[in-house]
């Protein structure tokens, strides 16, 4: 069973920890491009993977498959309105006057609000299982590194300093970590459609990857035929998912299951020495009427 404290341990990592991308840009640029460039094609795998590989098979696992899917695209459908709104909302207020770009906030609104999502998708995962979580984590950690990479320098030309970037990212990450916080307590209550979450937020993985991430790499990545080498880091973050999902689930779940078979036998083995001792108990009852019957019969009748 997933407690608070592990919630609040593997947002902090999916929010917090994958600012360090956007601290390495402002340390050392050219390797932060690098690292973005080669990082951006393995989050889309690692997305795809924790959506079709873990978080697909868990919510049909919990509910009825119709269901999952229909959520799931829901969850596709909604945020690209989201995206649409987000946009419709830029357009509409480029004429504020300020000295820094008004793109900035809308920088800083989306970044939020996707940190948002973000703590949701963990929380929805870590509602089904330990290692659904920590998939989750880890597909929302990759993808989040060389977003916040491309967020730090795009707040850096926006007229931001440096120490007023830093302290705008930590502030807009802990949304991960507050929604996921939320929406774990308001799964853990009675009836909760634990399997709906989960299809919205495959829905929402799924999104990110196909509708943003694998665009991105088709537009600056020059197709070569014989070695293709995003195409190979995004099969590569399938496949670490994949494996890291099975994983996961072998090890943290066949030793709950063992621990729940170890209680059931010692149950079993209570309830049989109750039936025993029962069983005895009838015995001696049974013996001492016989007892008495003898008893009875051996006395002599007076009259």
């Amino acid at each position: 069973m997933t407690n608070l404290s592990t919630v609040i341990f593997f947002s902090l990592i999916g929010g917090i920890v994958s600012l360090l991308g956007g601290l390495l840009l402002l340390s050392r640029k050219s390797f932060a491009g690098k690292l973005a460039k080669y990082a951006t094609p393995f989050a889309a795998g690692a997305l795809l993977g924790a959506a079709f590989l873990d978080l697909l098979p868990e919510g049909i696992e919990a509910g009825e498959a119709d269901e999952v899917l229909i959520f799931t695209l829901l969850g596709i459908i909604s945020f690209f309105f989201f995206e649409r709104f987000l946009n419709w909302f830029h357009h509409h207020h480029v004429h504020v006057d300020s000295k820094l770009d008004p793109k900035a906030s809308m920088i800083i609104v989306g970044d939020t609000v996707h940190n948002f999502i973000d703590g949701v998708a963990i929380a929805a995962a870590f509602l089904i299982s330990v290692p659904s979580g920590v998939v989750a984590t880890l597909a929302v950690a990759a993808h989040e590194i060389p977003q916040e990479i491309g967020d730090f320098g795009l707040l850096l030309n926006k007229g931001f300093s440096r120490r007023a970037v830093i302290i705008v990212n930590i502030v807009s990450a802990m949304a991960t970590t507050v929604a996921a916080v939320l929406f774990f307590q308001l799964g853990q209550g009675a009836n909760f459609p634990v399997e709906a979450l989960l299809g919205l937020t495959a829905g929402f993985f799924i999104y990110i990857a196909v509708s943003d991430i694998i665009p991105s790499i088709h537009k600056q990545s020059k197709h070569k035929v014989l070695i293709d080498l995003p195409a190979i880091l995004l099969v590569a973050g399938v496949l670490v998912v994949g494996i890291a999902a099975t994983t996961l689930h072998d090890q943290i779940d066949v030793g709950h299951d063992h621990d729940s078979h170890s209680h059931e036998e010692e149950a079993h083995h209570d309830e049989d020495d109750d039936h025993h001792e029962e069983d005895h108990e009838d015995e001696d009852d049974h013996d001492v009427d016989e007892d008495h019957e003898d008893n009875s019969t051996n006395t002599p009748h007076q009259d």
